[in-house]
């Protein structure tokens, strides 16, 4: 694949890129899963269950990077990659770093709301 499918603020993964960003988001969602049903099977407390943040915004990272198929790093560092994994390439342009950069704090703050929608259903509800 070629730096013809970069498009600067919007796409900075290919295929194999997004594929390991679902597999952070499926790593998230089971840990949330496993760390809910322990909050539910040890009574923890409201403090306690704040916890739920890690594994929630692993999961949320992970989700928001695969359905935009946009890499938050690659953002932040001015690259892109749509070959074999590792294998990553610097924007050429400060234009193109500026609307990634943009772009993945954009991202990031969409994680952070995910992460504490998940938060604070947990903590309420349990």
């Amino acid at each position: 694949m070629s730096q013809s499918e970069y498009v600067p603020g919007t796409c900075n993964i290919g295929p194999a890129e997004i594929r390991r960003r679902r597999i952070v988001m499926w790593l998230g969602c089971i840990l949330s899963i496993v760390t809910i049903a322990s909050f539910a099977q040890n009574s923890s407390s409201r403090f306690d269950r704040l916890t739920i943040i890690l594994p929630a915004f692993v999961f949320a990272i992970g989700f928001v990077q695969s359905r935009k198929k946009f890499c938050l790093a690659f953002g932040f560092m001015g690259a892109f990659n749509f070959g074999k994994v590792g294998a990553i390439t610097k924007v050429l342009t400060p234009e193109q770093r500026s609307a990634d950069r943009k772009t993945a704090l954009v991202l990031l703050g969409q994680a952070a709301a995910l992460t504490g929608i998940i938060t604070l259903v947990t903590v309420l509800l349990y």
